[in-house]
């Protein structure tokens, strides 16, 4: 058993764009997208622009926290596999209609992908997948 205080998450910075926010950590990414929102690729690039300020040289992982509705161009799904360091991609949705989306989203992304309902397994599964890429 552990003893002492739980280690915080702690934000190293957070981009607010036209269509959501980004939250850095030490090891990912948060993307939070507005109601209404489309992320289209033009906007992907934005995100892939502040992967590369922040994890340039070393392994990351993407969480896509979906509270909210918004549509996505799947195509851009073919150039986020292009990032070498992106060793994990997860959704954290409770939507139906996300689980759905996530089978096709999945066929465009062929790397590692995995859709939650809890926000926490999504963090452990992202840290594991990125400690794990260290390794290797």
């Amino acid at each position: 058993m552990k003893v002492g205080p739980k280690k915080k998450t702690v934000i190293v910075k957070e981009y607010h764009l036209d269509i959501g926010r980004v939250q850095v950590f030490k090891n990912h990414l948060v993307a939070i997208f507005d109601e209404g929102a489309t992320v289209t690729l033009e906007r992907a690039y934005q995100i892939i622009g502040i992967s590369e300020i922040h994890f340039r040289d070393k392994n990351f992982g993407y969480i896509s926290l979906r509270q909210n509705s918004y549509a996505i161009d799947p195509t851009i799904y073919t150039y986020l596999r292009e990032l070498k360091n992106l060793k994990a991609f997860a959704i954290v949705s409770v939507k139906e209609m996300d689980m759905h989306n996530f089978k096709i989203e999945k066929l465009f992304y062929k790397k590692p992908m995995k859709i939650f309902i809890d926000y926490k397994n999504a963090l452990k599964w992202v840290k594991r997948r990125v400690k794990e890429a260290k390794k290797n």
